[in-house]
């Protein structure tokens, strides 16, 4: 078993997109500028937004936080969303997930501009992914085919099974993995709650990408030897043992399916750095087309 590291293939990511940022700083470029907004307090959400933040940092982005109370209301927030789309020093921004109840998500997803949409969210950079047109790629299922592609995965006539039908990571990567792409050219089954004999199909993949957000659900008994494993599953749980008293779990049982696997992500250090990694890339490229 071989653990696929999100952490450090995000790390020679940030590294190359620094040198890239320096160099066009030198020849003039502006600096790219990524801004998120944070609704509420949810503390996986604040995690996430401040290791953007620090990404930034990193590679020499502009970054802005901004942060309002759960209780905002959706005309405020749809606001501030035209805000950000008609401000021309922001290059990219995002709306982080999920949001209070009472703000419709999809409503919020269609008012960002789509060439401010680095998340790869909108309905516009999603057709066109479908179409292999030029555009925004989801962030996680973009980073996960890096992850693959820079670890050696051999994707091209594998069995595919993807686990949770989401638009954020199951459903586009689903399509992602089945075009005519490196990675890509598998036979993918997109299994969901409504799926009939789950365990007898994941059984079957030579890849398991496990996006279900349910802790531990993929257990040893559903992969076969030699199966790559991506865990996309973040979920806190309850955990005495550290001192904030929780901890991260992925949708794999990973003590005892490791050892069956020939490639493993963990969690945490797994796809979550690489869903930050293509925010990256994607404000990158947000700055070079909107400053040509």
């Amino acid at each position: 078993m071989q653990l696929l590291d999100g952490k450090a293939t995000s790390q020679a990511i940030k590294d190359e997109l620094k040198l890239a940022v320096d160099k066009r700083i030198k020849e003039g470029s502006k600096t790219p500028h990524l801004a998120a907004v944070l609704v509420g307090n949810d503390g996986g959400s604040l995690t996430y937004v401040n290791a953007k933040v620090k990404a930034c940092e990193q590679i020499g982005f502009q970054s802005s936080l901004i942060r309002y109370d759960d209780t905002v209301t959706e005309a405020e927030l749809l606001a501030k969303i035209i805000e950000l789309n008609n401000d021309d020093e922001i290059d990219g921004f995002i709306v982080q997930l999920p949001l209070p109840n009472h703000i419709d998500e999809l409503k919020i997803t269609m008012a960002i501009d789509p060439d401010k949409d680095v998340d790869g969210f909108h309905p516009q950079n999603l057709g066109k992914m479908m179409l292999n047109l030029p555009s925004f790629l989801p962030a996680t299922p973009a980073g996960i085919l890096e992850l693959m592609k820079r670890n050696g995965i051999e994707t091209s006539g594998k069995d595919c099974v993807v686990i949770g039908r989401s638009n954020i990571v199951g459903m586009p990567l689903s399509i992602m993995l089945a075009k005519k792409n490196d990675p890509g050219n598998c036979t993918v089954t997109l299994v969901h709650s409504r799926t009939k004999n789950i365990k007898k199909k994941v059984l079957q993949a030579d890849i398991i990408i496990a996006a279900i957000g349910q802790p531990g659900f993929v257990t040893a008994d559903m992969v076969k030897e030699g199966a790559v494993i991506i865990d996309v599953g973040t979920t806190r749980v309850v955990d005495s043992s550290k001192k904030n008293g929780w901890a991260l779990k992925g949708d794999v049982d990973f003590a005892n399916v490791a050892e069956k696997c020939s490639y493993i992500t963990p969690v945490p250090g797994g796809v979550g750095p690489m869903t930050i990694a293509s925010l990256m890339i994607n404000t990158l490229q947000s700055m070079e087309l909107r400053n040509k």
